[in-house]
């Protein structure tokens, strides 16, 4: 696969070796579009939370050798149920999918969440989930 790697905005705050890790990582989790698009946004008001999360979110923890990137993409599946944050249980339902997370375990995490977390927030969760797996069907 030799894609060229897109052009990260010459900012100085993006220019750290964790930084270009967690790009890294960060890209192929959640697909070079979405983040590349979100870099070309920032802003001076925005540059200091995509720096941190670039770093610490992917570039610190998502590097980790402690769990496979299956495992983090379930955990944040949970989580983000937990948290009723659809816009980034969205995003991670996609990283979960590219991941490797099945179908079948996406429903048993949301099932788990149910019962944690509450039905109001499992159906979002649900809900949610339905169109990102219907969407990621119908692509090629």
């Amino acid at each position: 696969m030799d894609e060229a790697v897109p052009k990260t905005p010459a900012r100085p705050e993006f220019s750290s070796d964790l930084f270009a890790a967690g790009l890294k990582v960060r890209r192929e989790v959640l697909g070079a579009e979405y983040v590349d698009g979100s870099l070309a946004r920032v802003d001076d008001f925005m540059v200091a939370f995509q720096k941190y999360v670039t770093e610490a979110c992917w570039g610190e923890v998502w590097t980790r050798p402690g769990l496979e990137r299956k495992q983090r993409s379930m955990l944040n599946i949970a989580m983000l149920t937990a948290l009723n944050r659809p816009n980034e249980l969205k995003l991670h339902l996609r990283g979960a999918l590219t991941n490797g997370v099945t179908v079948d375990e996406i429903k048993e995490i949301l099932l788990q969440a149910c019962v944690y977390c509450g039905i109001p927030a499992g159906l979002d969760a649900f809900k949610v989930a339905q169109e990102i797996i219907k969407d990621a069907a119908a692509k090629p």
